[in-house]
């Protein structure tokens, strides 16, 4: 297991590599809130250690080891996420933060043994998947709420941002992974959607709106 530094930049690594084409420092140390010097400098611990290296056409990537150690991270994190809320009752607003400790020091026979008393392992509870032991992960395909158009819905598959202030906010709404959710109307001139959900209707802003992830759509 690395240092819990070390998985933080892993893990960082590994989901901004999935939404930019070229990853740099400049990005790494945005999202781990360091100076882009900070981040160079611990990019090149990381390619000593053989965790990550440098491409030309993609910026930073991880070599196998350091994606696994990624998924290792993010595995644990998530398990933890779900014991938190299915086995001692916490809110799923409050549960991110703690997974955030959890997740650099619990052994694999902890979460292990946290894993047998699951019911569902899947998904953490904001819709995200679970990697397995061997780091394979399996995601229906979804879209973003915000790039559907009138009429189209189905249901939430994930919030891509666990803030709590957002995800306290969503659950007022019963916005929340497997709910059914249709868009009614869409304002021009990138406004706000009207979306009903649970039998009753709401005003999202794009922005919020572009958080929440829906599969299987339909007309």
């Amino acid at each position: 297991m690395e240092s819990p530094v070390v998985e933080e930049y892993l893990e960082a690594i590994y989901k901004l590599a999935g939404d930019r084409k070229k990853l740099g420092t400049t990005e790494l140390g945005k999202e781990l809130a360091v100076s882009p010097a900070s981040a160079t400098e611990m990019m090149e611990r990381l390619v000593d250690k053989g965790l990550a290296e440098k491409s030309r056409d993609r910026g930073i990537v991880l070599t196998r080891r350091g994606r696994k150690a990624a998924l290792d991270l993010i595995r644990r994190h998530r398990i933890s996420e779900r014991f938190l809320v299915d086995v001692l009752g916490m809110d799923w607003k409050d549960v991110h933060e703690e997974a955030c400790r959890l997740e650099h020091v619990l052994s694999p026979e902890v979460e292990s043994r946290m894993t047998a008393l699951l019911t569902k392992t899947d998904t953490c509870p904001h819709g995200h998947p679970i990697p397995d032991k061997l780091g394979r992960t399996a995601e229906p395909p979804a879209r973003r709420l915000s790039s559907l158009k009138r009429d189209q819905g189905g249901v939430i598959a994930k919030i891509a941002e666990e803030k709590r202030d957002l995800l306290e906010y969503l659950a007022t709404l019963g916005m929340m992974p497997d709910a059914p959710v249709r868009v009614e109307q869409v304002a021009p001139f990138e406004g706000p959607l009207l979306v009903r959900v649970k039998g009753a209707t709401y005003a999202l802003g794009r922005e919020i709106a572009e958080k929440i992830w829906v599969r299987e759509n339909e007309k």
